[in-house]
């Protein structure tokens, strides 16, 4: 029962991940406008995704346009996409691999160690997934922060963290336990079918009379020599 639950909370962790990942890679509130100085424009506000950059009128009105070139993004962005989309697979065959090794499916046979490393190759698909995801939201972070408190940069391009961002470590925490878990619950079927070598047995184990009757039998046999 206690392995059960183990494996149904690294399953949730895990589907958590994903979805935040889904969530994440199509959110446009990776940058949003910063009101600071001379912009305090408060009834309008700019949100830059990865897809798209969107502008909200005092909660009334957006408007959003997708970007008309990979190469008009910045770097950080650039990189985002690629690795966002590798993340929203791997992470989702994570999940499916981590649904066959479950104990309570009969998709990858009866077998409990079959299982445990399926879980385990599962498992570091999540931590791989969630670090996949942590690349590119805090590459993009430091960016924002790094420019923010730049006097070169123009207070008009001045951005800060959006939305998108937070729910990304988010994200990131909850495929990394997630993962952990999934790889601890693995270790510990290890160490239930590990192998005990059983000591050689003593003389004392067998019966006196056994000895007994095998040392007369030897001497009986010396007599005739």
């Amino acid at each position: 029962m206690e392995g059960g639950a183990l494996q149904i909370a690294g399953l949730v962790m895990g589907g958590i991940g994903v979805v935040g990942t889904c969530a994440v890679t199509g959110m446009p509130q990776w940058r949003v406008t910063a009101f600071i100085e001379n912009n305090i424009v408060v009834f309008e506000s700019m949100w830059e995704g990865l897809w798209m950059n969107c502008v909200r009128q005092a909660n009334i009105r957006m408007q959003c346009k997708i970007y008309d070139s990979l190469l008009a993004l910045t770097p950080d962005l650039q990189a985002g996409r690629a690795l966002m989309c590798i993340s929203v697979i791997l992470s989702f065959l994570s999940f499916m691999i981590a649904v066959i090794g479950m104990k309570c499916t009969k998709c990858g046979g009866d077998n409990e160690r079959t299982k445990g490393f399926i879980l385990l190759v599962a498992g570091i698909a999540f931590i791989l997934s969630g670090v996949v995801v942590l690349i590119p939201v805090s590459w993009t972070a430091n960016n924002i922060i790094r420019d923010f408190y730049n006097p070169l940069v123009n207070v008009a391009q001045k951005r800060e963290l959006g939305d998108a961002l937070f729910l990304g470590w988010a994200t990131a925490f909850c495929l990394v336990i997630g993962g952990i878990i999934l790889c601890c619950f693995c270790k510990r079927d290890e160490r239930k079918y590990k192998y005990t070598p059983q000591a050689p047995k003593s003389a004392s184990n067998y019966p006196r009379g056994a000895i007994s009757k095998k040392t007369s039998s030897l001497y009986s046999k010396s007599q005739y020599v």
